[in-house]
Order: C-alpha cells, then structure tokens, then sequence
C-alpha cells in the first residue's frame, strides 16, 4: 500500500505561488477545502467560495491563521447563478488585485438514471457542474494576464456506473471543455483537467458500509483510496510553471483504478501471493 497523506499541505513547495490569486470554487468541504489549504501553503491568496458562508468563513480562517506565506478570504457564490461567478472573479481581483489561477471544482450529483432523471436533475447537474465551469472560467480570464485553470472532473468521465446520469456525461463533457478553453484561451493562459477517482472525504465513508471501503481499497493498485492531498497536489503541479508545456491534458488521479480490467483480480492475485 502507497502511504496515505493526510495533509493537503504536505509536500507544499514554499514560495511557488507567492504573490498569486487563486479562486478555488466548491472549496468549503472535501476535495476543494483541501486545494484552497495546498496553493495557501505555497504561498498564494486563496478566494475560497462556496455557498454556506459559515462553512466557507471556516476554511478561509483556518487557512489565513496556518499559512506563513499565503493568505486566504471567503465569497459567497452559488455557481448556478451567473451573476455571483462574474462576481465572484470581480471580488478576487478587487481585493488582491489579479487571478492568476483559477481552480473550478464546485459540483453536485444525483443518483439518477438516464430514463429516471428530470428536467430539473438536468438543469441542478448541468448548470453547476458544467456550465458554472465556463462561465468563471470566462469571468477569471478578464482578470488574467497569464496564468492557468484547472478543472476538476472525474473519472466517471470514461467509465461509470449505473445511476450516476447526468453527473457522468457531464463529467466527459469537462474533459472536453477543457480541450476548447486550451485553444481559446492559449498562450496567454494554460488549461488543464484533474481527473480523480476514488477519494476519502466524509460522503465516501457514508456511502462505503463497514467491510465495503475495504473491499474498495483493495482494488486500486495502490492499495488505498485517494485524499484530497493527492488531488491537490496534482492540481499544484497543473498550475504550477513546472506544467507551463501542459495545457489541454487531463491528469488521471485514481491510484491506478483504471488500469484494472476487473475488480477481483487484484485481491485474488494478492490472497495467492499471501498463500505462497
């Protein structure tokens, strides 16, 4: 088993975004709570947003109050309204004077399957997942001489299971998105997707019964789930002037999830092992 890292903000590199704005959208919680800590560590302003202020005013604080290099503020901004994603770039580049990098990761999800869904399942999906994605993209690049956007997908984007429509459509569609906003948006600013598989946040363990994370766990080559550190660090490197050749790419964070043709091979061939 690869180690776990807890810490967003292990392997932090000192000073690789000093003086840079970073907007982090959907940031209050989880995976994005987790790249607002990692780019702060680094030395960047952090704008985290998200919906619940309360939740929101948290992160930022405890982020100001840890980071030596960055600092970090909260915006209040439901990604399905337009007016709040062109605001929300406003503020950022209102208070620190620029956006260097924006990190677009605010999503939600139904269990719904493609003949159950509704209207509304489509719009609630669609509008936050997708399209909020290219409108603060839009909104940041008014806001940016350089600079680089990732875009957090999943990896529902290419394989998926059943009840998860239009969260796994949309998911493929980020990836496409972010191959048009590459080419629109280049030289001046780098584009990429982060593309995670399975991740330990409060959601995965109530949606994993006793026995099932385990059993999940098992079958990544890595011998573990993700944690939002793997994923902001990946996110870090894609903003970062050490991916200044990469732009139109999407990075496949899953612990070798989607190199396993089947789920039981893996703890099969270990048991074997272990036998011998």
């Amino acid at each position: 088993m690869t180690r776990r890292r807890e810490s967003p903000t292990e392997g932090a590199v000192p000073g690789r975004f000093a003086g840079e704005t970073v907007i982090v959208t959907g940031s209050t919680r989880g995976i994005g709570a987790g790249i607002a800590e990692r780019l702060a560590a680094e030395g960047a302003n952090v704008v985290v947003s998200g919906r619940s202020e309360e939740a929101g005013a948290a992160v930022a604080e405890r982020i100001a109050a840890g980071s030596e290099e960055g600092d970090a503020t909260f915006v209040r901004a439901d990604m399905r309204d337009p007016d709040d994603v062109a605001a929300l770039a406003e503020a950022a580049a209102e208070r620190y004077g620029s956006v260097d990098v924006l990190v677009n990761n605010a999503g939600v999800q139904t269990e719904t399957a493609a003949d159950e869904a509704t209207l509304d399942d489509w719009a609630f999906v669609v509008e936050t997942d997708f399209r909020a994605y290219w409108l603060a993209a839009r909104a940041a690049l008014e806001h940016m001489d350089r600079g680089a956007i990732v875009n957090v997908s999943s990896n529902h984007a290419y394989a998926t299971m059943p009840a998860h429509f239009p969260y796994n459509a949309v998911k493929a569609g980020i990836n496409g998105m972010t191959r048009s906003l590459a080419v629109d948006f280049g030289p001046r600013v780098r584009v990429n997707t982060v593309v995670p598989g399975w991740v330990e946040i409060e959601r995965t363990r109530e949606e994993l019964p006793e026995g099932r994370f385990e059993e999940v766990e098992s079958i990544h080559p890595t011998g573990r789930i993700g944690t939002p550190a793997d994923v902001a660090g990946a996110v870090s490197f894609l903003a970062s002037e050490d991916a200044s050749f990469v732009t139109g790419a999407a990075l496949l964070v899953d612990g070798g999830r989607g190199a396993v043709m089947q789920d039981d091979t893996l703890p099969d061939y270990r048991a074997r092992e272990d036998r011998e």
